[in-house]
């Protein structure tokens, strides 16, 4: 079975909306306190959730046609994103190490895609 281009695209958009999740989970958690009325105004932890939300809902659907060897490992790509995320909306460095991570993921990437052919 050869996976359609479809359900990899399906699976980028789901990593990059993740990668939002990500992004406003921690911005949501700076605001966390155990006053629950306080926790119902966080609109960043609740923009968070449906980011994740709408990632996996993407991810079942893209699921549906394709290989899961190939199209579970693309979701890594949105570590990648959230690599960008952290470094524009909270400046954490980028190091060495990091770069280094985003080429094996982008390597691993690569194999399984030349693997579908």
């Amino acid at each position: 079975m050869k996976t359609p281009i479809e359900s990899i695209l399906l699976m980028f958009v789901a990593a990059f909306i993740g990668s939002f999740g990500a992004v406003f989970l921690k911005s949501g958690a700076h605001r966390l306190s155990r006053d629950w009325r306080v926790m119902l105004r966080n609109w960043q932890l609740a923009a968070g959730i449906l980011a994740y939300g709408g990632s996996s809902a993407l991810f079942v659907v893209g699921l549906r046609k394709g290989e899961l060897s190939i199209l579970y490992p693309m979701i890594s790509l949105g570590y990648i994103f959230t690599l960008l995320w952290s470094r524009i909306f909270f400046g954490e460095p980028l190091t060495k190490t990091k770069f280094a991570g985003v080429g094996l993921i982008l390597a691993g990437i690569v194999f399984l895609a030349a693997g579908n052919r």
